[in-house]
């Protein structure tokens, strides 16, 4: 038996859910991407009373499983945002040949349920690495756009800015001026 659980897309939502199982003595053989594989058939009762656990995590059970896609997405870019290899394929192409749908697909699904594009979703997530390298890793512009797969330090710049407001280099003086205040 499988269930699903939906929003499961770091590694702490995995802990939680894993607790939740024990707690509700529900056994299982894995937890993979939202993708829950027990061991047995559970009862209806046990499942509704661990779904309604899940809520107060702001996880959720799903019986829609293209409701899942948009959680597999998000997890495959933040993998890749934290990864220190350059993607050899374009996006579109890696999400496709990772989730076995069309790009299209899955871009227009992810937008009806995100209220975001895809590409906006990676845009927020290379700007939140950025303040990560520029701030507690102590990297240069140039080192951080590098290791983000930018084609230019003014193309991270600009992004930066359009999404926070301000240029890497005042964000990186004033974290480093807030954390001599302390």
């Amino acid at each position: 038996m499988k269930i699903f659980v939906g929003k499961m897309i770091c590694p702490c939502c995995t802990e939680v859910v894993k607790l939740l199982l024990q707690k509700f003595e529900i056994p299982y053989v894995s937890i993979n991407s939202g993708v829950i594989e027990l061991t047995e058939t559970v009862g209806a009762e046990k499942i509704f009373l661990f779904g309604c656990e899940l809520q107060k995590y702001d996880l959720e059970l799903v019986t829609d499983l293209h409701i899942l896609l948009p959680e597999k997405i998000k997890k495959l870019i933040i993998e890749l945002v934290y990864k220190r290899d350059k993607l050899s394929i374009n996006l579109s192409d890696y999400l496709s040949q990772k989730l076995h749908y069309n790009y299209t697909y899955l871009s227009n699904l992810f937008r009806l349920q995100e209220g975001k594009t895809i590409e906006h979703f990676l845009i927020e997530k290379k700007i939140h690495r950025a303040k990560e390298l520029l701030t507690f890793e102590n990297l240069s512009l140039t080192e951080t756009a590098n290791m983000l797969n930018y084609s230019s330090t003014a193309h991270l710049s600009k992004q930066f800015k359009k999404v926070t407001g301000q240029s890497p280099s005042l964000f990186k003086l004033e974290f480093l001026n807030n954390g001599q205040k302390k």
